[in-house]
């Protein structure tokens, strides 16, 4: 057996984990009780998904494939800033109308 055998074979097991991994983010994103729990399994998924890219780069010898990830990585991090500030909106908009029931009330 070759070391370039046995290095891919490797590499497969890593995807697969990377799946596993994956797999168990979407639950807890689903799952999550807390909106940031959601927010971090988002997260998660796109930081587990360049990393999968980037070993599928390595196997298959392909290095258009970093520039994907490259881009996915770009993609990825503004999808997290703006759901970060649609959940800080909401956050805010309720904590305003709570505080403005509280001085109703009085």
């Amino acid at each position: 057996m070759s070391l370039e055998s046995v290095e891919k074979q490797f590499f497969i097991a890593v995807l697969c984990f990377l799946s596993l991994m994956m797999l168990l983010c979407m639950i807890r994103g689903l799952k999550g009780p807390r909106i940031t729990d959601r927010i971090v399994a988002v997260n998660m998924i796109g930081t587990i998904t360049m990393a999968a890219i980037a070993i599928l780069s390595f196997v298959l010898n392909e290095s258009y494939l970093l520039d994907i990830c490259l881009i996915y990585a770009m993609i990825s991090f503004l999808a997290v800033v703006i759901l970060v500030k649609i959940y800080m909106g909401a956050y805010n908009r309720r904590k305003h109308d709570g505080e403005e029931d509280l001085r109703r009330d009085d």
